[in-house]
Formats: structure tokens, C-alpha cells, sequence
């Protein structure tokens, strides 16, 4: 809690509260659907909700923005943002039945009312956002493919409209064929803690 307070020193007390709340009810539902790896449970507040806040340096999301969280898994990196945002609306999809179990669980027991949870492939998902976020779920270009047709042409926020995907380690060979559109930034720069070291955000722009 104390790092994540350093980073966003603007957090109200019921956004602290909330956060401090993520770590037991993860530990929880963890010893019955294993949504988080055994050796990161420990590390949650660095490598999954610091991680997914990342966004957050990049964009500060405007109230009404909507906000796609494509194979979401656990919730991340979407109720660490929708925590962070309260008057942005988040729809969390993962093909997994049991993690949006876990998803829906947390969102109610925060009281996340910005938040839906919906057991869907996102290439199913028929709808348009302003931004659809993930944490590396597939190769890149193939995420483009499932997700560029779901960003809505209207811009409301301080970058385009498009996809914000969070990847770690080597992948320049997988954006090479996307040249100058997209735009990567180092997430070291914004978090001094050894793990974001090789943590990258990915923005691609979309116009339609």
C-alpha cells in the first residue's frame, strides 16, 4: 500500500481502502480457482496492481470514458483502473468461466459499480470503446485482429482512441509491422522497483 500511495498520492480513503481490500480477497478466492500464480499472490500489490496502474501514467481516463478489458483474467489490469476511475465504465471479458466468477466477486465486494463482468470471447464482444486494455494476452498482432473494430471514433481523452497493452520482455519483432503507429513507453520510468525494469505499455492508436 505504502508504494502504491507514493505513485498516486491523490487516492481518496475509500480508493485506499478498496486497494487494501484486493490482496486478502485475492488470497481468498485463490485457494479455490487459481487466478493468480502461487509465487505472485505474495507480490500483488507490484506485479498486478501496480503493473495494470500503469495505464494510469500514461492517460488519466475522463468520467464517461468506456473501457474494454480484453481476456481479463482475474481483473487485471481492470479493477485496479476501475478503482482508480470511478466515473469510468469497464467491461471485463475473459472466455474463462471461473475467473470471471473471481472478477464478479471482487467487484462486488469493492462495491465496483462501474464494473461488468461477462463470460465472452472479446472477439465476440459487440460493442465500441474508447480504449481496450490487456496484460499480454496473445501475440500482439493477433489482439489487433480480435479488438481494432471495437474502438469507437469519437476522442474524449488526452491521447487517441485505441489499444493500450501491457507486455514485458523482447517483442519487437511482433510491432515491427506496425512501424511509427504505435507507441511504446518504458514503464521503468514511472516505477523505480526492480520488476518493471523490462514492463513496457503499448499504445496503438486506431481511427476509423
Amino acid at each position: 500500500m505504502d508504494t502504491l500511495v507514493k505513485y498516486f498520492p491523490e487516492l481518496t480513503e475509500k480508493q485506499k481502502r478498496q486497494i487494501a481490500a484486493l490482496a486478502p480477497l485475492y488470497a481468498e478466492w485463490n485457494k479455490k480457482i487459481n487466478v493468480i500464480s502461487r509465487k505472485d499472490i505474495s507480490g500483488i500489490y507490484e506485479r498486478h496492481v501496480l503493473h495494470s496502474l500503469g495505464i494510469a501514467k500514461i492517460v488519466s481516463f475522463n468520467p464517461g470514458t468506456k473501457i474494454l478489458d480484453a481476456g481479463t483474467g482475474g481483473g487485471f489490469p481492470g479493477i485496479p483502473l476501475a478503482i482508480l476511475f470511478p466515473e469510468v465504465n469497464f467491461r471485463l471479458v475473459d472466455s474463462i468461466g471461473k475467473k470471471i466468477t473471481v472478477v464478479k466477486a471482487v467487484a462486488n465486494k469493492l462495491e465496483l459499480t462501474n464494473v461488468r463482468a461477462e463470460q465472452i470471447r472479446a472477439e465476440q464482444v459487440n460493442d465500441k470503446f474508447d480504449f481496450i486494455v490487456s496484460r499480454a494476452v496473445t501475440a500482439f498482432p493477433k489482439f489487433v485482429t480480435w479488438v481494432r473494430n471495437k474502438v469507437a471514433p469519437l476522442q474524449k481523452n488526452s491521447i487517441p482512441n485505441g489499444i493500450l497493452y501491457l507486455k514485458g520482455g523482447e517483442f519487437a519483432g511482433e510491432v515491427k509491422s506496425f512501424g511509427k503507429q504505435i507507441i511504446i513507453y518504458n514503464l521503468k520510468e514511472f516505477f523505480e522497483e526492480d520488476f518493471f525494469e523490462t514492463k513496457k505499455l503499448i499504445h496503438l492508436p486506431v481511427r476509423l
